[in-house]
């Protein structure tokens, strides 16, 4: 049977104790689910508990090391954590206050910058990522998530927040401030694996969670693959993120929330056949919803994959869902596959609570140039569209949606090498005229998170690829 210890560490002796106490040798894997590690034989293993990285530290992840986190472990203020390319970074399993996640703290900052070639990846303690059949896309919650927490704008009362997904009572879970120019780190080519475990009934650990993050923070080639709960989800802030990809979570893909403001491009998510809701559920506020700033982020070449015409499923309802005060923007976007219709605007006039139909008609909800195709309710703009308030305004503001194929082969997500989110050269996904203004976006032609005809950013470095779902 494996062997733990936990150690706690000051901050005086934390570097060099931690590359000299917290590696040891794993004895052989006789005991029934005993094992750390994908491997039955020897191993030896760095072992990563909470306090270990403090106020001052810098700690440096290689890649020819066996990484396992055992329970919370907080990257705390003043503290800084390297990842080289191509490790992989184990977590514990367990749920409640056992479950293991990394959690970069207010003023900490995390170094993940992996490459095509190399990505890291944070995975489940029993994922050998050599075997792309060892687990499969039901395996999730099998450890927590990663957690990134800054001092930019939220919209709560306070100006501060507790992240959800870890303990209420934890201090090193506040976010929020007056800083939109934070800077948590850096995240590049990191691939995120079968996480989501739950710490409290409904209180379940996103894939990638955001709170408070500054628009210094680089995020951006990331994928969140079999999450049980969202994908990627913002709590205000105005961090900018590209090319992100989340597939096959148990919920939502993109979910934000408190005033998030940051800016979107080359977003990709596909649905479970079976399990998730919406690709894109965004509101305004948390308690108080005329909380300011409002939310808008805008997001330009986005490619949401629903999850098909599952008739015994009706969780999947719209492709994108706006309420509690969101608003909020989708430029040169392609929405595909989806169980009901493409997007719902929350509507309740007449009642005390605020409702995202005052943004729309504020002109804080836009979405122009878009692509809108195969939806269980139909493909016509009042199917896809099927408020009226909600097409008034588009008319009003003479924006362009298109109800046309566009020519993507996503049908069989589940069949091995049948996806392939790349829109054909001579499709209608290849013109596209409406580009955001602001330096982060990049001038593209074209609409979607693919370049029609183009190679895919997804293969070589995410879990689509490894597990052969990419044509």
């Amino acid at each position: 049977m494996k062997k733990y210890l936990s150690v706690t560490l000051k901050p005086i002796f934390a570097l060099v104790a931690i590359l000299t106490l917290a590696v040891f040798t794993g004895c052989s894997d006789d005991d029934n689910n005993s094992s750390v590690g994908p491997d039955d034989g020897d191993e030896s293993f760095a072992f990563l508990f909470d306090d270990m990285i403090q106020a001052g530290d810098s700690m440096n992840l290689s890649a020819d090391s066996n990484w396992l986190v055992s329970g919370f472990v907080f990257v705390e203020e003043g503290a800084a954590l390297s990842i080289e390319p191509g490790a992989v970074i184990r977590f514990r399993p367990g749920t409640g206050v056992n479950a293991s996640a990394l959690i970069i703290a207010r003023g900490g900052r995390i170094w993940a910058n992996g490459t095509q070639d190399n990505p890291i990846i944070f995975t489940a303690e029993v994922d050998d990522v050599n075997d792309p059949s060892d687990l499969g896309l039901f395996d999730n919650g099998l450890w927590g998530g990663l957690i990134i927490l800054g001092s930019a704008t939220v919209n709560t009362p306070t100006g501060l927040s507790q992240i959800e997904g870890i303990p209420s009572d934890e201090i090193r879970g506040e976010y929020g401030g007056n800083d939109d120019n934070d800077n948590s780190g850096s995240l590049r080519y990191v691939s995120i694996r079968h996480g989501g475990s739950e710490i409290g009934a409904a209180n379940e650990i996103n894939g990638l969670t955001l709170g408070g993050v500054g628009r210094q923070t680089v995020i951006e080639y990331v994928e969140i693959y079999s999450n049980f709960d969202d994908g990627v989800e913002f709590f205000g802030g105005v961090p900018s993120t590209r090319n992100i990809a989340v597939a096959f979570c148990g919920d939502d893909a993109f979910d934000y929330d408190e005033g998030f403001r940051g800016n979107g491009q080359f977003w990709f998510a596909v649905q479970h056949e079976k399990v998730g809701n919406r690709c894109g559920e965004h509101d305004g506020a948390t308690g108080d919803e005329q909380g300011t700033p409002f939310a808008h982020p805008i997001i330009s070449n986005a490619t949401y994959i629903g999850s098909g015409n599952r008739s015994a499923n009706s969780d999947n309802d719209y492709a994108i869902i706006m309420r509690d005060n969101a608003g909020g923007e989708y430029h040169n976007s392609i929405f595909y596959g989806f169980q009901g219709s493409g997007l719902h605007v929350e509507d309740k006039t007449g009642e005390a609570i605020e409702h995202s139909r005052a943004r729309l008609e504020a002109g804080d909800i836009v979405f122009n140039n878009n692509i809108w195709y195969s939806f269980g309710a139909g493909n016509t703009m009042n199917d896809v569209f099927q408020q009226e308030f909600v097409r008034t305004v588009m008319a009003q503001q003479g924006w362009t949606n298109e109800m046309v194929d566009p020519l993507i082969n996503s049908v069989a997500r589940l069949n091995t090498g049948a996806l392939n989110p790349v829109p054909s050269a001579s499709g209608p996904a290849a013109n596209a005229a409406d580009q955001p203004a602001g330096a982060f976006f990049q001038n593209v032609s074209y609409k979607g998170a693919f370049q029609p005809g183009s190679a895919n950013w997804l293969k070589g470095w995410t879990a689509l690829d490894h597990y052969g779902f990419l044509q």
